[in-house]
């Protein structure tokens, strides 16, 4: 073939040509004009009526009225475009769902080589997943509860959650007509190597089943992303504290819950800054919780497993206790979770507990457990605890909704040899509604030293952080005062404490001994402590 410039050199390599030819059309509701980038798309949401759109030969048919997106400051945006496994991309849909714990997105990429995917977003990180065949030894959705192990695929995988969800909004092209009506089982399931399926019922006669794995916006060469990427906050998003009227401004575009900072109210957001505000007050104690030793809003690099230091944000911090088996002889025992964010690598958990620091963030896959071992990306880790765990205190801001009391089923696994520093974590929690979810977060013990080093504590504060990580046998031995002390605080925890219920759990003690009493401060510090290490693996739903 005879070459087309003057130099008969071949024209530079560029982006291959999208197989099919666009399509244009008048919206038959408002007459906008309605664009299909693909031929093969059925379906789109006009961007000035929401009339929902599907394709009859050369014309459009108006079937229904697309409901007002939620306005969750994403990144994405439709037009944004990047480069997935070597091919060009644009995001050319958007489908927003909802479920018990919140809402999340499904952004149609459209390649240009025609071929069609799902950029979800996965609670400050993403999943790029294909639509697939179902397989035919794919379970059915309604036996599927979260923690099973089931086969789909020739393969094995572990159900990471399953959920009722609904359709809220529609935009842009779609592969087919939006059902934005009735509520319908999604499942989402994990392997070792980091791959998610997912099982999707919203098409009563064909489950739908898709298979991606996790990537980073970076990593995509995105551009054209919306004006607040770069920051990823949200300095105009504020609301009124439905309790005592504060003025609350939400900073992260994930946010579905936050405590106001006046009253400790803990308000709900997940349903958008116009609708009805739930929350509930939190009355642990007459002066709240312990409180953080990191401030909120302190930024720190930390490596977290990555090969170079990195910026994290304090965003949020809880309290947890755990909820030891009626009649048994074990303590409870408390710890300090801190919810950290950075605008690439989504969310990490700072642990502060008794034995020392550690650091979690929650993993795609699911690490191979048999019995009391687990190995996840070549680590084996063996058991330490499994327990019952409730929040008693929040503080700050959520990408999950935190609910009053909440409790989850953890289970703690340290690594062994070589690897022992190194942690897991898996909560298991239930929904009201029915819906299951089970959560994996994997991370390293810390020095308390490189934790204050990294977000600037004051050298005076530093010795409130450290924390006995040697074990029980080289610990000093106490002085007989200090044993008479702390029998005594035991005896009175054991009245106040039957059970992790948000009451005054110091107030008996200062009360009878004085605020600035050893007995008092002993007391606090069995608030903040644990002999257990929690992962924090909370992920609050996800991605669909």
């Amino acid at each position: 073939m005879a070459s087309t410039s003057g130099s008969g050199a071949a024209p530079p390599p560029g982006p291959a040509p999208r197989a099919q030819r666009a399509y244009r059309a008048a919206c038959p509701s408002c007459g906008a004009p309605v664009e299909f980038a693909s031929a093969a798309s059925a379906s789109a949401v006009c961007s000035f009526c929401r009339s929902t759109l599907v394709r009859d030969g050369q014309s459009l048919v108006r079937i229904g009225t697309s409901a007002e997106l939620f306005d969750d400051h994403s990144p994405l945006q439709l037009g944004a475009g990047g480069t997935h496994q070597g091919v060009r991309f644009t995001l050319v849909g958007r489908l927003q769902y909802a479920y018990e714990g919140g809402t999340w997105n499904e952004w149609h990429a459209l390649f240009d080589n025609g071929r069609s995917g799902w950029l979800s977003e996965d609670n400050g990180a993403y999943v790029f997943a294909f639509e697939a065949p179902l397989p035919a030894d794919a379970p059915a959705l309604d036996t599927l509860v979260a923690g099973q192990r089931v086969l789909a695929d020739g393969r094995a995988w572990d159900v990471a959650s399953v959920t009722q969800a609904h359709l809220v909004a529609a935009q842009g092209e779609l592969p087919r007509p939006p059902q934005l009506h009735g509520d319908f089982p999604v499942a989402d399931l994990r392997t070792g190597n980091d791959e998610v399926a997912t099982l999707d019922g919203s098409d009563p006669g064909a489950t739908g089943w898709s298979v991606g794995r996790p990537v980073l916006l970076a990593a995509l060469a995105m551009s054209g992303l919306a004006a607040e990427a770069k920051e990823k906050t949200l300095g105009a998003r504020g609301v009124e504290c439905p309790n005592c009227g504060n003025a609350l401004q939400i900073k992260l575009a994930t946010t579905q819950s936050l405590s106001c900072g006046q009253c400790n109210a803990v308000v709900d957001v997940s349903k958008g800054v116009g609708g009805e505000l739930a929350h509930y007050t939190q009355t642990n104690t007459s002066e709240g919780g312990l409180g953080p030793q990191i401030p909120l809003g302190n930024s720190g690099h930390l490596a977290l497993g990555m090969s170079e230091r990195q910026p994290w944000q304090v965003v949020g911090y809880q309290e947890r206790c755990d909820l030891p088996v009626p009649g048994s002889d074990d303590e409870q025992t408390f710890w300090r979770e801190y919810l950290l964010y950075n605008r690439e690598h989504g969310f990490a958990f700072l642990v502060d507990a008794e034995d020392g620091w550690s650091w979690v963030r929650p993993i795609t896959g699911a690490p191979q457990v048999k019995g009391d071992r687990a190995v996840y990306r070549g680590a084996a880790f063996h058991k330490k605890y499994t327990y019952d765990a409730k929040v008693t205190w929040v503080q700050g801001e959520f990408y999950w909704r935190v609910q009053r009391g909440e409790r989850a089923t953890v289970t703690d696994y340290a690594g062994s040899g070589s690897d022992a520093r190194k942690r897991l974590s898996r909560e298991e929690t239930r929904s009201p509604g029915g819906g299951s979810e089970v959560v994996w977060s994997a991370g390293a013990v810390l020095d308390a030293a490189v934790v204050a080093s990294a977000f600037g504590i004051p050298a005076a504060e530093r010795s409130a952080m450290q924390r006995d990580t040697g074990p029980a046998s080289t610990a000093k031995k106490a002085s007989l005062g200090t044993i008479i002390n702390i029998i005594v605080v035991i005896a009175i925890i054991m009245v106040v404490l039957s059970e992790c219920d948000g009451s005054d759990r110091c107030d008996d003690v200062r009360a009878s001994f004085g605020p600035n009493s050893n007995e008092y401060r002993q007391c606090l510090a069995q608030q903040g402590s644990t002999s257990r290490t929690s992962g924090g693996s909370r992920s609050g739903g996800g991605h669909k």
